[in-house]
């Protein structure tokens, strides 16, 4: 439990700090290549939530990202024997959440940052937090569908 809690922590720590400096040093709405035509920082407020749904909805994405939080933990840490990679995977889930739980708190928006092109198409721009979410989605997704598959 205490890796999780220290996963969820780290990830937090560093999204905050990244979207402080993005804060302090970047004009909002405005990008600054660091790749070009691939990848720029872009600061940016979401008021919704993945790919700006439900725009404007801060106290109910907030009361989501609550009971979401609260079902993982009761339904999928509580009581379970995890092992370091499931620990490290429900870490990096929990803390973006968290971090993103954390500015729509205090901001009443989530500040997003990265921004890439890939081809023609330019990816919605988003952050550390929802990076750690989306892994660790995938990564909980493949364990327990490989889990299944060997009959576990």
């Amino acid at each position: 439990m205490k890796r999780i809690f220290g996963v969820a922590f780290i990830s937090v720590l560093v999204d905050q700090l990244i979207k402080q400096l993005v804060i302090r040093h970047y004009e909002f709405a405005h990008s600054v290549d660091i790749i070009p035509n691939f990848f720029r920082i872009t600061y940016l407020k979401n008021t919704g939530a993945a790919f700006s749904v439900l725009m404007g909805n801060q106290l109910f994405l907030i009361f989501v990202t609550l009971g979401f939080l609260s079902l993982i933990y009761f339904f999928f840490i509580k009581g379970q024997k995890l092992n370091k990679l499931e620990m490290y995977l429900y870490g990096f889930l929990i803390g973006g959440a968290l971090s993103n739980l954390i500015d729509r708190i205090h901001y009443n928006y989530v500040i997003d940052y990265l921004d890439f092109n890939i081809g023609d198409y330019n990816y919605p721009v988003f952050n550390f937090a929802d990076i750690c979410i989306v892994i660790s989605i995938i990564g909980l997704i493949v364990l327990n569908v490989r889990g299944n598959s060997n009959g576990n």
